[in-house]
């Protein structure tokens, strides 16, 4: 089965049912996108703030929609018959027990990103998913990055040759979100003063499984991970809110930098960052290095052994243009709409076009456990000593083995070039 007549438009003909759970500024976000596409209606919403309830209601409405039904309490919502799907946008630590429930109910996940609370919580969204065989998809929006997605392409046709390792990381100042985490409602302030790991670790990671073949060929086998000490978020409020602030003097758990290293089934490497308490501008730290080339995110620059003038970087710029994922080339020249540069709106598409189509997600549930665990898994290493952590394999051997994933414009295991071939 493939899912290759999937649009990015949308289409009219076959509509697609979603209920949102979780309104902050990041569900009314995804909302806003899911708006636009003439293909999806919204028949109910969730928030358990009575102000966000509202908004996200009238947001709908405001999009010429009929008026959603409101609820408090997501259990009710995920028991509705005419919902197809689940898109899931609370805390980081809600995420699992609304996913568990929408999938025993029997609607597709839609699950935003955060890392796990703990490994049995990944366990259990794998159970789930093979006892109801409903899917459960993070919404990971940097896989559908146009320079995320192009590095794909050129890992698919083998333009670095045999991987070794790769880099990410989650590289942004946060200094003014967590610090006003209390008066904003913002589950972040609560994870930074009690938890020290990689709180946030897919956005450069899950990139770079998808390079490396994770679940379907290789798997992730240990982690190590180590965090600095915390002073970033402390000075910024002395500075900005005065030395009498609560949180001047709080003692944050979380590392101000947190370094992990993975290791793979066939001796790849990944060094995965988080730092977010200190000045910096943004990046997600993106390096992949083989046995014929290396890429690096920061600065913007290539080499290819024999293609590449000898020891000197080339600017990324013309193989981006060389090697653009058929996706982008697509998603150009319709039009890139939606928020991060685009990349939301993929996500939601690719999400979307599978209930469409009564297929697994191009990020299954196999992924999303995987790549949620490394914040439980870098958490118990850091409590340890920096010890080494062994990392589940949440497909049971099935790894090794795996069939390929389904062909589709979205699919992220391999890069489907019949899928964009227009008729003549």
């Amino acid at each position: 089965m493939s899912n290759c007549t999937s649009s990015l438009q949308g289409s009219c003909k076959k509509k697609v049912r979603l209920g949102f759970i979780g309104l902050s500024g990041r569900g009314r976000g995804l909302l806003g996108n899911v708006l636009e596409m003439d293909d999806v209606e919204v028949p109910a919403v969730c928030e358990v703030y009575e102000d966000r309830l509202q908004m996200g209601i009238e947001q709908v409405e405001a999009a010429g929609r009929p008026r959603p039904e409101g609820y408090k309490d997501y259990r009710k919502l995920v028991k509705r018959d005419d919902i197809d799907g689940v898109v899931i946008a609370t805390s980081w630590t809600t995420h699992v027990e609304i996913a568990l429930a929408a999938m025993k109910a029997g609607k597709y996940v839609g699950m935003e990103v955060g890392g796990a609370t703990s490994v049995q919580h990944c366990w259990d969204l794998v159970k789930t998913y093979e006892e109801t065989g409903t899917p459960c998809m993070m919404l990971e929006n940097c896989n559908y990055g146009r320079v995320e997605m192009a590095i794909l392409n050129m890992v698919k046709k083998n333009l670095f040759g045999e991987l070794i390792h790769c880099q990410c990381g989650y590289e942004h100042d946060l200094r003014q979100e967590v610090a006003c985490g209390y008066e904003n409602r913002h589950y972040r302030i609560h994870n930074y003063l009690n938890r020290n790991g990689d709180v946030y670790p897919t956005h450069g990671l899950g990139p770079m499984a998808k390079c490396l073949n994770i679940n379907r060929g290789n798997r992730f086998v240990s982690l190590t991970s180590m965090a600095s000490k915390s002073r970033g978020i402390n000075e910024w409020v002395r500075k900005n809110k005065g030395e009498d602030h609560p949180l001047a003097k709080a003692k944050f758990a979380l590392g101000d930098i947190v370094t992990t290293m993975i290791k793979c089934a066939h001796g790849e490497t990944v060094l995965l960052i988080h730092d977010t308490s200190l000045p910096r501008p943004y990046s997600r730290a993106g390096r992949v290095q083989g046995t014929k080339g290396i890429w690096m995110e920061d600065n913007k620059s290539i080499y290819i052994e024999g293609r590449s003038p000898e020891h000197t970087w080339e600017p990324f710029e013309k193989y981006l243009e060389e090697f653009e994922h058929p996706l982008w080339k697509e998603y150009l020249s319709l039009g890139v709409r939606g928020g991060h540069g685009g990349m939301d709106y993929l996500v939601l598409r690719a999400y979307i076009e599978s209930i469409k189509a009564k297929t697994n997600t191009p990020i299954d549930v196999y992924d999303t456990a995987t790549w949620m665990a490394v914040t439980a898994l870098s958490e118990e290493s850091v409590a340890t000593g920096s010890s080494p952590v062994a990392f589940p394999d949440f497909t049971n051997g099935k790894w090794i083995n795996r069939e390929p994933g389904i062909p589709s414009k979205y699919a992220l295991d391999n890069v489907y070039e019949n899928c964009f071939k227009t008729e003549t």
